[in-house]
């Protein structure tokens, strides 16, 4: 077993990299602040069981029908809306984007990949002190 498949380490690098790419989405919110019936988007957090593995789905994700020939599932939901507070602060040209809770959401993903990052170095140099090259 090499060192980098341990879970705990490939549990950090899979919440890094989920970091990364909401680090991606938040900016796309932010840099269509302006464009006409946008609506923001956000991921959900990878959820891991004991052993560090990505446990259940990533979250409630319906179907969605692409053609008017497609069948709807029975009891599925017709929306596929993540963002509750969609339309709360919704603009007259449909534009969604709250600058302030999309910055705000920029700096806690920031700070919180920055402890994963910390966590992560800190496991690196304990296994390599048990090892003894460290």
């Amino acid at each position: 077993m090499s060192i980098n498949d341990l879970p705990v380490l490939s549990a950090l690098r899979t919440k890094m990299q989920w970091h990364q790419e909401r680090q991606r989405v938040l900016s796309e919110n932010v840099s269509n602040s302006d464009t006409p019936n946008f609506r923001p988007r956000d991921l959900i957090e990878p959820k891991f069981d004991r052993t560090g593995a990505v446990a259940g789905s990533m979250g409630p994700l319906a179907l969605t029908r692409t053609s008017a020939s497609h069948m709807t599932p029975a009891g599925a939901a017709s929306g596929f809306d993540q963002n509750r507070n969609a339309g709360f602060e919704t603009r007259p040209a449909g534009n969604a984007v709250n600058l302030e809770e999309e910055m705000m959401k920029a700096a806690s993903n920031q700070m919180d990949y920055a402890a994963a990052t910390s966590l992560y170095s800190k496991s690196l140099h304990l296994l390599k002190t048990a090892i003894g090259k460290g």
